[in-house]
């Protein structure tokens, strides 16, 4: 009899602890999984590379440029001069694709400034041949660039051209227009960039940039 209790007793015993023990474990492996868990997330950085950004163009003067930093790469915002704009239809025969017809940019920017106002234009600043920075070139008929250049883009890389709404010249390497990004006016002096007005197209990407 004695011999009986004392097994139950060592049963119940043993049972005890392996639960004790399951517990425990599976408590540590909860705790220990909320690290792997969180580091899935994207990180604070990661998503404010690809968050829209909100730019002041209030200070821009007529005819210069700024750079932003969006999704890592480069941003130009140019405020393009009545002089600038009149010239643009007038290079059309000279360029790839002078109606945008390849999705370079956001449907309500097809059209002759590549823009949603003409004053403004805002595009990427990544050649489209083999991902350069090109340089703003507003200077009419330099030396380098010869009589015929009546401002623009430049990428000194391999020599591609663009005009100044970023419309690929003929004879250039590159295939495509600078891409142009979703974006809208928040008010008359900031632009957001990275989004449309009704928070759509975030993914967006172009052909290539």
């Amino acid at each position: 009899m004695a011999k009986q209790l004392k097994e139950n007793i060592d049963h119940r015993r043993r049972r005890f602890l392996v639960a004790t023990t399951t517990v425990i474990g599976g408590a540590f492996l909860g705790t220990a999984a909320v690290p792997f868990i969180e580091s899935m997330e994207p990180s604070a950085a990661a998503r404010a590379a690809g968050a829209p950004v909100d730019v002041d163009i209030s200070k821009i003067e007529p005819g210069s440029l700024i750079t932003v930093k969006w999704r890592s790469r480069p941003l130009w915002i140019l405020n393009r001069t009545s002089e600038q704009l009149q010239e643009l239809p007038k290079l059309e025969p000279r360029l790839k694709d002078p109606h945008s017809k390849q999705p370079q940019q956001i449907p309500s920017c097809r059209n002759g400034y590549r823009s949603l106002k003409p004053q403004y234009f805002v595009c990427v600043a990544i050649c489209t041949h083999l991902g350069c920075v090109p340089t703003y070139r507003p200077a009419i008929a330099p030396p380098d660039l010869g009589p015929h250049w009546e401002g623009g883009f430049f990428c000194p890389c391999h020599g591609s051209r663009y005009d100044l709404a970023g419309r690929v010249f003929e004879g250039s390497p590159a295939p495509l227009n600078l891409p142009v990004p979703p974006y809208f006016y928040v008010n008359e002096t900031t632009l957001r960039v990275g989004e449309l007005e009704n928070g759509s197209d975030q993914n967006w990407h172009p052909e290539t940039w």
